[in-house]
């Protein structure tokens, strides 16, 4: 494992606890900003340098948003490096608990602390860490654990001289972290970091090129500019004149793999798409779109499931997925005993938004101008100013049936391909 020289505001993560620092008798340190600002690395480093240089025979707790994640975005990497500088690290992913030795160089006598992980994943979160005793806590994607969890996990922080860590990506103006603990770090005795990109001495200027293109609209001002930033006005103001075609020959296509993306509806539109995608870029190259109110007639799920076949045998290619809306629970009996395999989409709903913003702005998403509706859709799929005022980001929910079906396609299809640019 590699690491380059850290910068001036990571060297100050690695050393803000130490004797000669002027913010040793703070409570902890708050690290927020762009993605891929070179945060977790200091940070996770620090934590542990930090316990083993202050405690032995005590626990530790860490968090993601879930256990997978940390243990994708923090273990990965923080066991071989903390190898590589003398700790011995154990690890025992059944228990997820990492216990990490090390030999004290003034004392040369052995220390051993246990550092356990969980998952921050929602509001019953906290019912895993009631009744721990910590000496400490590093929250990994704090903005994405709940507040609940968070506070619990800060209050099992009891030792005599625990400190508690916090690494973010930025998210709305009122989140609860950006109010309660960023804008009150000083009253609280957190000391605050802002990074950006240049503050990774690891990354080229290519790279920070290439994730600076793969963002828009708010997603840019929050990933790559670092800002807790509004979300507002049109949800895909990234998508021009290059995201549409107008047809792709048949031989083409076979080259495809042929999806149908499903949003459900029976008073409100059903809303069919095939796609075919070419795995750097997806077409969305036809559409089916039902609305009950203009027809003057609702639609059984037999009649339904007849009209996306007609969809479907329009082109004789095999369809091999159909991804559907996981509540459409009677439509989905319909077409699997018609013989298609299905598979639930992915309704992550704001997860869902970046993703296909930003297939959308590297154009990895193509759209055949026949697709009247989904166009049609674009220019009114806006943010709800009203639930903002209450603290919540959602898209508003008028005329989104399009905008749905391909939201499902996007986060469940093509999510490790988005990602992996990231």
């Amino acid at each position: 494992m590699k690491f380059n020289t850290f910068s001036i505001k990571q060297t100050k993560i690695l050393t803000w606890w130490t004797e000669n620092s002027p913010y040793k008798d703070y409570d902890g340190i708050i690290c927020d900003g762009s993605i891929r600002a070179g945060k977790t690395v200091a940070m996770a480093l620090s934590f542990v340098f930090w316990a083993m240089e202050t405690f032995n025979g005590e626990m530790f707790g860490m968090s993601g948003k879930s256990v997978s994640s940390f243990n994708r975005n923090v273990n990965f990497w923080l066991i071989p490096a903390l190898k590589l500088r003398g700790y011995k690290v154990i690890s025992n992913l059944s228990e997820h608990v990492l216990t990490i030795k090390k030999r004290d160089s003034k004392t040369k006598k052995i220390k051993i602390n246990y550092f356990y992980y969980f998952g921050g994943t929602d509001e019953r979160s906290f019912q895993f860490i009631q009744g721990m005793t910590t000496a400490g806590w590093y929250f990994d994607e704090c903005a994405l654990q709940p507040e609940s969890f968070v506070n619990q996990a800060i209050g099992r922080c009891s030792i005599d001289g625990a400190k508690v860590w916090f690494n973010c990506n930025p998210d709305k103006p009122l989140h609860w972290f950006k109010l309660e603990y960023i804008d009150k770090a000083k009253e609280k005795l957190y000391y605050h970091l802002h990074f950006i990109m240049d503050d990774n001495p690891s990354l080229s200027e290519k790279v920070k090129e290439r994730y600076k293109r793969s963002f828009a609209g708010v997603f840019y001002l929050r990933y790559i500019l670092g800002e807790w930033a509004l979300a507002e006005g049109i949800i895909y103001d990234m998508i021009t004149e290059e995201n549409y075609y107008e047809s792709i020959d048949n031989e083409f296509k076979w080259e495809c793999t042929r999806y149908i993306a499903i949003d459900y509806g029976t008073i409100n539109p059903l809303a069919v798409y095939s796609i075919y995608d070419h795995w750097d870029v997806a077409y969305i190259d036809d559409e089916l779109y039902y609305d009950s109110k203009v027809m003057g007639k609702q639609l059984t799920d037999s009649q339904m499931a007849d009209k996306i076949e007609e969809l479907i045998k329009k082109d004789p290619q095999r369809v091999e997925r159909i991804i559907i809306d996981p509540s459409a629970a009677s439509l989905k009996a319909e077409l699997r005993a018609r013989g298609y395999l299905l598979k639930d989409a992915d309704n992550d709903v704001l997860v869902g938004i970046r993703r296909t913003a930003s297939a959308i702005q590297q154009r990895r998403i193509k759209i055949n101008r026949r697709c009247k509706n989904m166009i049609a859709e674009f220019g009114g799929y806006i943010w709800d100013s009203k639930a903002q005022e209450r603290g919540v980001e959602k898209p508003l929910k008028e005329k989104d049936h399009a905008m749905d079906a391909f939201r499902y396609y996007v986060n469940t299809i093509m999510a490790k391909r988005i990602d992996g640019r990231m």
